[in-house]
């Protein structure tokens, strides 16, 4: 990996949109699939050939896409949702408009744009999309918070709005903290004036971590281990047990978490790292009457207008001005490096998200 070009960064302290701009004249390429298996094993870089640009379509030069989970199961040929073969990987990023059709009227050469829908395949340098699966962001905003914006924010702020009328002084737990998601859920319910009780595995950097998490506006960071020790007593003592618990692990961990949900609490679960059920006591159904939800944002997009997607990013664009919403802490790395970022995306106890410059 090129060392100088792949670097730590907090979403605040990346440039604007504005400030990046392609090389006049070199030829689209992008990150292309044409079976199913591992990505290291299947993804090539390619020049691709543009479409010829129709009425309703948008001309893009994409700046900068992440790799999430989500990607990488697509390519493996094992989520919910799988483009058609050949594809173009990658769901979330950021790009600039280039040139519009004569029927499009919601954006304009210069503006910073960001998916609307999944599977439209970011991982390139230029895309021609259509109008409607685009959304407009300020170019003010930041690279990484662009780039980041439209699947981990988005999914934070549904879970903690959709299910539980949630009051300022309330408080969630929620596992898998360090993650995009989590990061979200930290500094999105700090700014509702929601307490968070942040659930994390043990590893060799936890003290690190455990800073970095407090530094977001988290109130209390735990092991998966601590949950069931004594200590989760005096964390109660000053702040309510949680009405909502958010799980992107599933096993043990969520058994665990759930104990401590207030009766007739919500436990959300939007993803199975541990890639086990979720096990729970048939006590907390009957004398908790504990509720079990799921959420995936592909699924609220299907069932909601664009204009109500439009509405929460702004919301969330909002946040990102007053200094109240960051990036995840992210590694950015050029294009050519993709085999790289994938392998660094994969590791256990990875607290950064790749990010691909292009």
């Amino acid at each position: 990996m090129q060392r100088a070009a792949a670097r730590v960064l907090r979403g605040l302290r990346s440039p604007p949109v504005r400030a990046l701009c392609a090389a006049p004249g070199t030829p689209p390429r992008g990150l292309l699939y044409e079976r199913h298996g591992e990505p290291a094993d299947v993804l090539q870089l390619k020049e691709l050939e543009l479409p010829a640009l129709g009425h309703s379509d948008v001309l893009i030069k994409m700046l900068a896409a992440p790799i999430n989970p989500a990607d990488i199961n697509m390519i493996q040929g094992t989520y919910a949702l799988l483009a058609p073969l050949p594809a173009v990987a990658g769901n979330e990023g950021v790009g600039r408009v280039l040139e519009v059709g004569p029927g499009v009227v919601a954006v304009s050469p210069g503006d910073c744009i960001i998916p609307a829908d999944a599977g439209l395949g970011t991982w390139r340098t230029h895309a021609v999309l259509p109008e409607d699966s685009l959304l407009r962001v300020g170019s003010d905003i930041p690279l990484l918070c662009a780039a980041t914006l439209s699947i981990n924010p988005c999914t934070a702020f549904r879970m903690l709005t959709d299910f539980e009328s949630l009051a300022p002084g309330d408080s969630v737990i929620q596992n898998a903290a360090n993650s995009g998601v989590g990061q979200a859920v930290i500094q999105i319910a700090k700014a509702m004036g929601i307490k968070t009780i942040n659930v994390v595995r043990d590893r060799p950097d936890l003290p690190q971590l455990v800073e970095r998490l407090l530094a977001l506006g988290a109130d209390h960071v735990v092991t998966e281990d601590a949950l069931r020790k004594p200590e989760m007593k005096e964390i109660f003592k000053s702040i309510p047990k949680p009405r909502l618990a958010l799980n992107c692990v599933g096993g043990r961990s969520t058994t665990e978490m759930l104990r401590h949900l207030q009766p007739k609490g919500t436990m959300v679960t939007y993803g199975g790292m541990a890639k086990q059920p979720v096990t729970v006591p048939v006590s907390a159904f009957i004398f908790r009457d504990v509720r079990l939800r799921g959420f995936w944002m592909t699924q609220w997009k299907k069932d909601h207008e664009k204009q109500s997607m439009a509405s929460m990013v702004d919301t969330l664009c909002q946040m990102v001005r007053k200094g109240q919403l960051s990036a995840p802490a992210c590694t950015a790395v050029p294009l050519e490096d993709f085999k790289e970022a994938l392998a660094a995306s994969m590791q256990p106890f990875t607290s950064s998200k790749q990010i691909l410059l292009l």
